[in-house]
């Protein structure tokens, strides 16, 4: 069964770039509750961009997403301080270094 992994660009609100960072720990934290979520991390570009990578271990576990209680509250506190809706790219891992694929 092939994982699956997404790559999001949230764009966050001009300023607020600290304390959005403060609520991605939690965020990172409440990823925890997501048995087939295999790898969550945010990443910060220029310009108050900020790009996650996610890998999951199938279709399922990608469903699953965002539905426990501790996600899904931290995904509104986080979402609060967003410029705009983030964007999304569903992909499927081809190859890898570091990863089990």
């Amino acid at each position: 069964m092939a994982k699956h992994s997404l790559i999001a660009k949230l764009t966050c609100t001009d300023g607020r770039a600290d304390e959005f960072e403060t609520e991605l720990a939690t965020l990172i934290e409440a990823s925890n509750e997501e048995a087939g979520l295999e790898i969550y991390s945010a990443h910060r570009d220029a310009d108050n961009v900020y790009w996650f990578f996610e890998l999951y271990t199938d279709e399922a576990a990608v469903a699953a997403h965002g539905k426990g209680d501790a996600m899904s509250k931290a995904m509104a506190v986080t979402g609060a301080f967003l410029a705009g809706p983030p964007e999304i790219h569903r992909l499927t891992p081809v190859v890898a270094k570091g990863l089990d694929i």
